[in-house]
């Protein structure tokens, strides 16, 4: 097995630590060419489509990619940031600036530590942000995906492509991995807080004239839960706690899944159905909200506030709400701080005073003599 070129290891330096938050990926322009790369990266993935091989690829190759690249660039297009702070794939900047808010506020609180951000699919790749940290001298990575509700098709993908950075590396840094925080307080106030701010500035639903709060989730085939995904169940538990939290009945909201692809049966009731019943029995307002995405990104700037709206209005419906992400809210830097601490415990934190350094180097110099 072939090695990449390791960084020279350097007696007495320090250990840092990282956090690595992982997000799913995004083209790196609106364009079919880019969106096509993307989406061929992605959906060629055994994990996110456990379909054979043989079968899989001439179907992604010959049918999917020629047509869905074209459709997806014109979607993408839509809201893709072309501000002066902002510009690129919203789920890039969101994620880019929850990394940056992150890292201040583990500085505040006294921690010297790396907070990083990279794709699973497309840039920055996984293996290019973990060789800037290689050279960085770091020795503990804490990957934090930015998935709430756990499933083989995204956390163990990125789990999967960092062992696969890893193994060809000789020197390899100690790992921790975030599982999951579906139900973690602070994720919970997090969502709960967002939805509060939003009320707080438009005004809440009348519940009791029958306005609902729809939870959307993104989509997973059904056989998934079948064969012991958990992703279903996890999302079912957001969805109470948040309601809980909101202080909301059962029946004032409702937890759906968007994003269906193909024919097979996927996780049920579907978002899209579900708006435009809404607004066919005449239901006033609805608010859409989706918690399992903690940047906004195309499935809720496009499919939902822009789709999903219109199934809702088309339909008969009237007012139609919807809930930005957590995107990088004070109650959610918070949260991911509250998250990655309480799996940093026992790693270095803080970097050492440089007498501290000094007196560390010498007495490995002096052991080598030693020696």
């Amino acid at each position: 097995m072939t090695f990449s070129p390791e960084p020279a290891y350097q007696h007495g330096q320090p250990p840092r630590t990282a956090i690595l938050l992982i997000n799913l990926g995004t083209p790196d322009a609106p364009t079919p060419k880019a969106v096509r790369r993307y989406l061929k990266a992605f959906l060629s993935d055994p994990r996110v489509v456990e379909i054979p091989r043989l079968l899989w690829l001439p179907i992604l190759n010959g049918l999917i990619l020629p047509f869905r690249s074209r459709a997806s660039a014109i979607k993408y297009e839509s809201i893709w940031l072309r501000e002066a702070h902002m510009t690129g794939s919203p789920l890039l900047v969101h994620t880019e600036r929850q990394a940056h808010a992150l890292q201040q506020w583990m500085h505040k609180l006294g921690h010297d530590v790396t907070v990083a951000c990279a794709m699973r699919y497309g840039n920055p790749s996984i293996e290019s942000v973990m060789e800037t940290l290689r050279r960085q001298g770091t020795e503990h990575i804490l990957l934090l995906p930015l998935y709430p509700q756990f499933s083989g098709t995204t956390t163990a993908t990125a789990f999967d492509e960092v062992f696969r950075v890893l193994a060809t590396w000789r020197n390899q840094p100690e790992l921790r991995l975030v599982k999951h925080f579906h139900d973690h307080p602070s994720y919970v106030e997090a969502l709960a807080s967002k939805v509060r701010d939003y009320w707080g500035e438009h005004g809440a639903p009348d519940f009791v004239r029958g306005d609902k709060l729809i939870l959307s989730f993104h989509g997973l085939p059904r056989r998934l839960l079948d064969l012991g995904d958990p992703y279903h169940c996890e999302c079912l538990k957001t969805g109470r706690l948040l309601g809980e939290a909101l202080g909301l009945q059962p029946g004032q909201y409702q937890v759906t899944f968007q994003s269906r692809f193909g024919k097979a049966e996927w996780l049920q009731p579907y978002t899209a159905p579900t708006l435009a019943e809404l607004g066919k029995v005449g239901t006033h307002r609805v608010d859409v909200f989706c918690p399992g995405f903690p940047a906004d990104c195309i499935e809720t700037l496009e499919e939902i506030a822009m789709e999903g709206q219109t199934e809702f209005r088309v339909a008969g419906g009237n007012e139609f709400h919807f809930i930005p992400c957590l995107n990088d809210s004070e109650a959610w830097v918070a949260g991911m701080a509250d998250i990655a601490l309480q799996h940093l415990q026992g790693w270095p934190l803080r970097q050492p005073h440089p007498h501290e350094l000094e007196a560390r180097r010498s007495r490995a110099h002096a052991r080598g003599a030693a020696a």
